[in-house]
């Protein structure tokens, strides 16, 4: 039976996407796993694999084709003998892909796939070969196994899916009543875009066509601003100790080839808060909080037009030395686009660090669904108090914890804070 291809939700907030680059010809045989194309979602280029194996017999959508809706059939898969004509019409709806004009629903609302209408008896099974051989090899009854490929095909992940966890897999998919109500409420667009031209209508001006990152960005911070209540708490930090802590191991570290920054050092003082302030450690969810076990530490790095917030996941458990190579990677892949989804998506709790362009303190907007932000500014020398009452002169760095009232009140967040800055003016106890 041929098979659609769909364009696929490389990740759970993705609606539409730019088919980049085929990377396979028609009449070319592929199997699983092999890179069918690239396709560039609102924050990265993402490589696309077969779930199948069969024959190329059709590819729909050409190259370069931005604004292809999720699940509009892209190419078609045969088998040998087969046409690509076989293939189920697709439903008359994918004409939105032409039409980009209209505003891109909410983050919130992610297409979910409608459940394949149950099997009838003695029906037909459409399943793909490599399922069907599968299958047989561990004694499976296709008629058992629900198909997740176009029109409720069997492949290779659900009969893989079936012999890992035989349970009660299908019962995940209640919906979450949160997304909904954030899909369905209005928010207020602003001037339109005619009304605000004409304004400059005697001045002259570049025109600059928003791209998917630049409106993800849009949605999903306007979204926060409206329905998020933010609450600011601030405190200075002093880093003589930690400067000169730093300065110690970098000697040490130099013949390894690592050197350590500020950086390396507040994301692992935030990583160990959670873990002391475990109720900090959270996100709202909709109608409901959840509190996370792991430190995972959102750090927001600027790229050209626009930013990711590549996630350190279990950053309590590493060294400071493998927090500093790791964030290196990530931050080096993240200005080529080439983070996956799970590697910028997830996390409670976000650092954004303006401290090198000089900024003494700013107050960061919170990214959905995390509970909280610190927002870093620039380590100063100024006079100061010292412990034994004379003056003197430090290094202070002022740090504004965001926080979402919802997930997290206000005395906690300032044990929250206060434990991120304990842990920096006294570094040697993060390394215990």
């Amino acid at each position: 039976m041929a098979t659609e291809i769909l364009m696929p939700a490389l990740s759970p907030t993705m609606e539409e996407g730019t088919l980049a680059k085929w990377l396979v010809k028609e009449g070319q045989t592929v199997k699983s796993g092999d890179i069918l194309a690239e396709i560039e979602t609102d924050k990265a280029t993402m490589e696309f694999e077969a779930v199948d194996e069969g024959i190329v017999g059709k590819l729909l959508v050409a190259e370069g084709t931005a604004g292809v809706k999720v699940n509009t059939p892209i190419a078609v898969l045969v088998e040998e003998g087969e046409s690509a004509d076989a293939a189920p019409a697709p439903k008359a709806a994918p004409a939105a892909a032409e039409a980009p004009k209209a505003p891109a629903p909410a983050p919130a609302a992610v297409a979910t796939p409608a459940p394949a209408a149950p099997r009838v008896e003695g029906a037909r099974v459409f399943a793909s070969p490599l399922a069907r051989r599968i299958a047989a090899e561990k004694g499976l009854d296709l008629t058992k196994v629900q198909g997740s490929g176009p029109h409720g095909r069997i492949v290779k992940a659900d009969v893989e899916g079936r012999v890992a966890t035989p349970a009660t897999a299908p019962a995940a998919a209640a919906p979450a009543p949160a997304p909904t109500t954030a899909a369905a409420t209005a928010m207020p667009t602003g001037m339109s875009a005619e009304t605000v031209k004409k304004l400059f209508a005697d001045r002259a001006y570049e025109e600059i066509t928003l791209d998917g990152m630049r409106k993800t960005i849009a949605a999903r911070l306007t979204e926060a601003k409206q329905t998020i209540p933010h609450f600011y708490l601030r405190r200075d930090v002093q880093l003589d100790a930690l400067m000169a802590f730093r300065e110690t191991l970098n000697t040490q570290l130099h013949p390894r080839g690592i050197k350590l920054s500020v950086n390396d050092f507040i994301i692992k003082a935030c990583a160990l808060a959670l873990q002391a302030v475990p109720n900090a450690n959270a996100v709202w969810a909709g109608d409901r909080i959840l509190r996370l076990k792991p430190s995972d530490v959102a750090v927001a790095v600027a790229i050209e037009g626009g930013l990711f917030t590549p996630v350190l996941r279990d950053a309590h458990q590493k060294s400071i030395s493998a927090l500093s190579a790791e964030m290196k990677d990530l931050a080096a892949r993240a200005k080529t686009r080439k983070l996956a989804p799970a590697e910028y998506q997830g996390g409670s709790f976000a650092i954004s660090n303006l401290g090198m362009f000089g900024i003494d303190n700013f107050d960061a907007v919170i990214n959905p669904p995390h509970g909280s932000i610190l927002a870093v500014g620039a380590g100063v020398k100024k006079p100061v108090v010292l412990k034994d009452g004379t003056v003197g002169v430090a290094t202070v760095m002022s740090m504004t914890l965001s926080v979402d009232h919802r997930v997290i009140d206000g005395a906690l967040g300032a044990q929250f804070l206060k434990a991120i800055i304990e842990n920096l003016e006294n570094p040697v106890a993060m390394l215990a």
